[in-house]
């Protein structure tokens, strides 16, 4: 797919956003009463439904066990029905085990492990519908989950995917221009200190685009953490109503 048909001589995308504009975030805290905590947000088209168990004592093996801090163990998978193929295996394959490492490495830098010695804590994703961005919105979505467990974080873990296109940095991914030969990075960001928890890029990109992307990805990051913060306060808001009730 050509850079004309992604991006059009008026600045307008596929979908008719703006270079720089965010898919629309929706997202609900609290939506299954049996996990510590659970969120479900949909960023666009994707869809994701986020459980988090823990911290509690270590399955299995002990000697997985850290005697200064947690284990964080993610597992992501996506619904057999989330794309338009079929889905033979939703989870247990390459990519699941490579996403569910990324989301790992991504809590393990915003989550405070060290206050949850010799414990363990099971963050679960599972993409309901996919249209682009799906590590982006796991992480955004497992951020409300954390939140709503009560577990401690440094800041809000935030991430989107941004690609280059005719020498303009695009926020916020689709599906369409995922695969339209769009050199790409996904970007995890503690935005208030603005420390970078993971880069993740599925293809080659020319070094002087970079930190033009980088800084694209940083600026989407900062956006999305103010969604997930009116969505924290709203659901703080209606839990307070619900108790004095």
């Amino acid at each position: 797919m050509a850079g004309l048909e992604l991006l059009t001589d008026q600045g307008y995308r596929l979908d008719g956003r703006k270079a720089t504009e965010l898919r629309k975030v929706q997202a609900r805290m609290g939506v299954f009463a049996q996990a510590d905590g659970s969120a479900y947000l949909e960023q666009g088209n994707t869809k994701a439904l986020a459980v988090v168990y823990g911290p509690h004592e270590m399955r299995g093996s002990r000697s997985r066990a850290l005697h200064n801090r947690a284990v964080i163990n993610c597992q992501y998978s996506m619904a057999t029905f989330s794309t338009a193929e079929r889905k033979r295996r939703p989870h247990g394959d390459r990519k699941s085990t490579e996403m569910s490492l990324h989301l790992k490495q991504t809590f393990e830098a915003a989550v405070m492990t060290q206050l949850f010695p010799r414990s363990q804590i099971d963050i679960y994703v599972k993409i309901l519908q996919s249209d682009g961005g799906n590590y982006s919105v796991c992480v955004n979505a497992a951020t409300l989950a954390v939140i709503d467990a009560g577990i401690p974080m440094r800041d809000y873990v935030c991430a989107c995917t941004v690609g280059f296109v005719d020498e303009t940095p695009l926020a916020d991914l689709c599906y369409a221009e995922e695969s339209g030969g769009v050199s790409s990075l996904a970007l995890a960001l503690l935005p208030r200190g603005g420390q970078i928890a993971l880069v993740q890029m599925d293809a080659r990109l020319h070094q002087d685009h970079l930190e033009t992307l980088i800084e694209a990805a940083m600026t989407a990051c900062k956006g999305v953490s103010k969604v997930l913060d009116e969505v924290v306060r709203q659901h703080l808001q209606e839990a307070s109503v619900l108790s004095r009730e």
